[in-house]
């Protein structure tokens, strides 16, 4: 049996997804103020002096804190249904598909949230590792569960989760920079759907 990790945003789907979930679930009221208040955080993740983690993170805390776990993830499943099916890559489903038809265990290793990720990963028969958001009495507290899936975390999931040794070989599929030390775990590597050394 070999080993199949997929990132999802970009490299599953055609364009980054979390923007749009956050404008998908967000409360119109709290995304008009999050707009103006966070636009120095993203104008300098957009320059490339604030790192990804640290703008999810704020993002994240002024659009989810204090709001029902149970409304965003009522929201995950609707996105999973009626707006991924329009930006997954087909060539990723065709892929996932190749894999699953030989027996392949596949994985999506995800910085995005669960909300949406788990009703998508569990329609397509795939196996999810990804960030979480902390909860408190049902209601979320605007923090990250640990770590964002990203980056050495994604890498070091992984090995927690998959005895590596134990496949013929490990394929990995990515298109960040984020992606770069899952895609170090694999012997057959694909960075932008295209195979890399």
């Amino acid at each position: 049996m070999n080993l199949a990790l997929f990132d999802f945003d970009g490299t599953i789907t055609t364009r980054e997804m979390f923007p749009d979930f956050m404008r998908f679930s967000v409360a119109p009221r709290r995304l008009a103020a999050g707009k103006v208040l966070l636009a120095p955080w993203i104008g300098g993740y957009r320059m490339g002096v604030v790192s990804g983690n640290r703008v999810r993170s704020r993002i994240v805390h002024f659009g989810f804190r204090g709001v029902p776990e149970a409304s965003v993830r009522e929201a995950g499943q609707a996105f999973a249904r009626d707006v991924l099916p329009g930006v997954v890559r087909p060539v990723a489903l065709d892929r996932i598909r190749w894999h699953q038809a030989q027996g392949d265990r596949v994985v999506v290793v995800s910085g995005s949230l669960d909300f949406y990720l788990s009703p998508w990963c569990q329609a397509q028969g795939l196996e999810l590792i990804c960030s979480r958001l902390e909860t408190s009495d049902g209601r979320l507290t605007g923090r990250y569960l640990g770590e964002q899936c990203v980056g050495e975390s994604k890498a070091r999931r992984v090995r927690a989760g998959c005895d590596l040794a134990a496949f013929r070989t490990v394929y990995a599929y990515g298109d960040t920079h984020e992606d770069l030390q899952m895609l170090a775990l694999a012997e057959k590597k694909y960075f932008r759907w295209r195979e890399t050394s």
